[in-house]
């Protein structure tokens, strides 16, 4: 069994959520900023469908990436050099989280529910979410989006609408983590596509240890727009 949480309720430790399913910690609960800042300071984040009640997870152990683990190929180099591409940041949060949540050729659903969607849009307007887009041609190729706090970017959802879209976008994020001040970015659970990528599993008590020390105050960091383009010394 995991507790119910009331709105605005303290999180029990992450070290309490599940092996199985792996990471479940809570339900219940409210997606105000002050109760989302404070779950992404912790380690946890909500991860639900339209016919769930919140769900909280601190999964065990955590996908992430740090400071030269992306793995960028000599094909994807070659895309990032000989296409026309022009990245910006938090240029239209709205739309990347509706190109997010549009259904995928697995299984047609998604988790960014219009409460999701609402629960982000508002931190974005408070400055601590973010999104990073990638234009090919003049038209968008894709993107992603997530919450920072301190030296850590807790990414949530990415999208391509192009090939190599979403891996642009990653390349780019890890271009200019030493201008936004990230030194460590959360994928929050692997799959095959990150971990070929230069992802690492970090154990969550590492984890923790890593946010304590990296966001040793969760203030809004504003973001820089751009237009920004690829260059290998960026």
């Amino acid at each position: 069994m995991i507790p119910w949480l009331p709105a605005g309720g303290d999180f029990p430790p992450p070290e309490h959520a599940l092996d199985e399913p792996n990471g479940l910690l809570a339900a219940g609960g409210d997606l105000t900023p002050d109760t989302l800042v404070r779950a992404y300071q912790l380690g946890i984040f909500p991860w639900y469908d339209a016919s769930q009640p919140i769900l909280w997870w601190s999964p065990n152990p955590r996908c992430v990436f740090r400071p030269g683990d992306f793995h960028i190929s000599r094909r994807l180099r070659r895309h990032l050099r000989g296409t026309a591409l022009t990245f910006h940041g938090d240029r239209d949060f709205a739309a990347v989280l509706d190109h997010c949540a549009a259904p995928r050729g697995d299984d047609g659903g998604t988790w960014i529910t219009a409460e999701m969607r609402a629960a982000y849009l508002r931190l974005h307007g408070l400055g601590y979410a973010h999104c990073l887009t990638v234009d090919e041609d003049g038209e968008l190729a894709g993107g992603i989006y997530g919450v920072q706090l301190g030296g850590v970017f807790f990414g949530e959802s990415m999208f391509s609408t192009r090939t190599d879209g979403s891996k642009s976008v990653l390349a780019m994020l890890w271009a200019l983590a030493p201008r936004l001040g990230i030194q460590l970015l959360d994928a929050q659970v692997e799959n095959p596509h990150l971990m070929r990528l230069g992802a690492c599993l970090m154990p969550r008590a590492d984890f923790q240890r890593e946010l304590d020390r990296l966001i040793p105050d969760p203030s809004p960091r504003p973001w820089p727009k751009g237009p920004f383009r690829w260059r290998d010394d960026i």
